[in-house]
């Protein structure tokens, strides 16, 4: 059969290999570049001029097609092969495959990727970010577990996109952080990810699994060793002096590291405040949010502004928003990374609009006066902009629309949305 047409990625890149996947149970061949060496080729100007971004996993087709962004990839080689019933058989179906996947990209690999980052020194390591997440991974894992305990397959009776994204995202989580005692506590999920990876059509694109005993931890990288300095001349007439260099080499040659100093969050060292975000969010929870005895009347009486901010937050770019259901969960994503910040902050943010013409705002209350200072423990936090609310004054109507979930921005009205 000949080659439906060329995909640029690496033997390591799990989201090529489930474009590889997709199209080995699709029955489609994909052919590879004579030569490709990332992070040189992908800077050239002939890759540049089909793949704006620079990203792979990238294709083009037989008929001079081109895609980058992986789900894009994969979406489209399924689609070249319809009776594969990749993508769901019905309109339903491709639906639930949407949801699958969507759920398993932000809230199962969006919660580890900041972690494996930094087991492999690729992001400074955070301590409380780094617990956060893994603290964050059971719940999602009970989801597809339970889900699966009565299914053999996510969705439908045969294998889908949505399967191959179990066996993508899952061995991220299986080589890092999930242990065997986690992974038997998730028979269900374990065994579809064990169906989809060892497939005979499969096994050889996937590889091994190479599957942990105990979570991996951070490991501070080793000091480069030191240069060795010439010893100087000993000066015969100053036997005292000499004494106190031989000191100081012996200082230097201690290569030991010292303890690591407990870090201290700097919000932690701002003046105690009266207004606590715990009770805050018990009552936003428990109250109907307008009214009286509501929400907001509880927050004009406690609030501190000194102590706390309230900032309006909006997404950059919502031209790159589709379907209402993904944008939303984009924002669990993003609330998601902000775990490691979680006790400095509430938010209330939803998506308003339609697919394809719609936007994400809301309003955060901060710890402090800089919004920074709280939010970029999130590596995607400069995705949005902050602007500081006059929120009893001339911002008002906005704040206390975005926490009742009824605001209304240029005809566009408030669909669904997230606390954090």
């Amino acid at each position: 059969m000949s080659s439906v047409g060329t995909l640029w990625t690496t033997n390591v890149q799990t989201s090529g290999k489930r474009i590889k996947a997709a199209a080995a149970l699709g029955g489609l061949t994909l052919g590879e570049p004579a030569s490709y060496k990332h992070y040189e080729d992908n800077k050239k100007p002939e890759f540049l001029a089909k793949f704006a971004s620079g990203k792979i996993p990238a294709f083009e087709g037989s008929d001079g097609f081109t895609l980058f962004e992986g789900m894009a990839i994969a979406r489209y080689v399924c689609a070249l092969a319809p009776n594969a019933g990749l993508l769901g058989n019905t309109p339903h179906e491709a639906a639930k495959v949407d949801q699958w996947i969507s759920y398993l990209e932000t809230e199962v690999l969006a919660v580890i990727r900041p972690i494996t980052a930094m087991l492999n020194h690729y992001r400074p390591y955070h301590k409380p970010t780094d617990q956060a997440n893994r603290e964050l991974l059971p719940r999602p894992l009970k989801v597809l577990n339970d889900h699966l305990a009565t299914r053999t397959y996510l969705v439908g009776e045969r294998i889908t996109l949505a399967d191959l994204t179990v066996g993508s995202v899952m061995v991220v989580a299986y080589e890092n952080v999930i242990d065997k005692k986690t992974r038997d506590s998730y028979p269900h999920l374990f065994r579809l990810y064990e169906t989809i990876r060892e497939h005979p059509l499969l096994k050889e694109i996937w590889g091994p699994t190479e599957y942990i005993d105990a979570p991996k931890q951070y490991v501070p990288p080793a000091k480069p060793a030191k240069e060795e300095k010439p010893k100087a001349p000993k000066a015969e007439k100053a036997p005292k002096a000499t004494k106190k260099k031989e000191v100081e080499e012996e200082e230097e040659d201690d290569d030991a590291p010292p303890p690591e100093p407990k870090a201290k969050h700097p919000l932690d060292e701002l003046p105690k405040s009266n207004f606590s975000l715990e009770d805050w969010k018990r009552a936003y929870s428990n109250k109907e949010t307008r009214g009286a005895d509501g929400a907001l009347e509880w927050f004009y009486q406690n609030f501190d502004a000194e102590g706390f901010s309230v900032w309006r937050v909006d997404f950059k770019y919502p031209e790159e928003l589709t379907l209402t259901f993904m944008s939303n969960n984009q924002i669990g994503g993003f609330f998601n990374r902000l775990e490691g910040a979680r006790k400095y902050l509430f938010g209330s943010v939803g998506v308003l609009g339609e697919a394809n013409n719609s936007l994400i705002s809301g309003v955060f209350i901060l710890r402090g006066q800089d919004h920074k200072a709280v939010v970029d423990c999130a590596p995607d936090w400069e995705s949005y902009d902050f602007k500081k609310l006059d929120y009893a004054g001339a911002d008002k109507e906005f704040f206390e629309a975005a926490l009742a979930w009824d605001l209304e921005i240029d005809g566009k009205k408030w669909q669904d949305g997230k606390n954090v």
